[in-house]
């Protein structure tokens, strides 16, 4: 299986609901980096992954959407704890719808999974990963 992973951040405003958070039930930041991993088990035509200038305005495009953003006030998080944990899925998701769109053009034909990483810190991050 052949992988190739671009790298962005975002910084971002939330709070969570619960007892369970402790002390971040209150307003707080967080900076992400953002790692999106891209699958596929043979190269293409052109011997790429996938094109990776395209990945990476594709990734920063769908991150700019939440940059420097409350994500309380954002309508496609109501309800929810945005989580490190729901919000690599929700990159994941996009990444995905954008790759169903045509993003990342004929590389990203052939693609097989997508896995994306949220650190955090240096000492805790979360994932998710799935097959396209």
């Amino acid at each position: 299986m052949y992988s190739l992973t671009v790298r962005d951040h975002v910084m971002i405003a939330h709070s969570f609901n619960g007892e369970i958070f402790g002390p971040a039930q209150k307003m707080h930041g967080a900076t992400y980096v953002v790692d999106v991993t891209f699958e596929r088990s043979e190269l293409d035509s052109d011997d790429l992954v996938v094109d990776i200038g395209l990945a990476s305005e594709v990734l920063k495009e769908l991150l700019g959407e939440i940059n420097m953003q409350n994500l309380d006030e954002l309508p496609q998080f109501s309800g929810r704890n945005t989580t490190t944990e729901f919000m690599a899925r929700w990159v994941f998701d996009q990444m995905a719808a954008g790759i169903r769109d045509g993003k990342l053009g004929k590389t990203g034909n052939g693609l097989s999974g997508l896995n994306v990483t949220l650190a955090e810190s240096h000492i805790a991050w979360a994932s998710y990963r799935g097959e396209l």
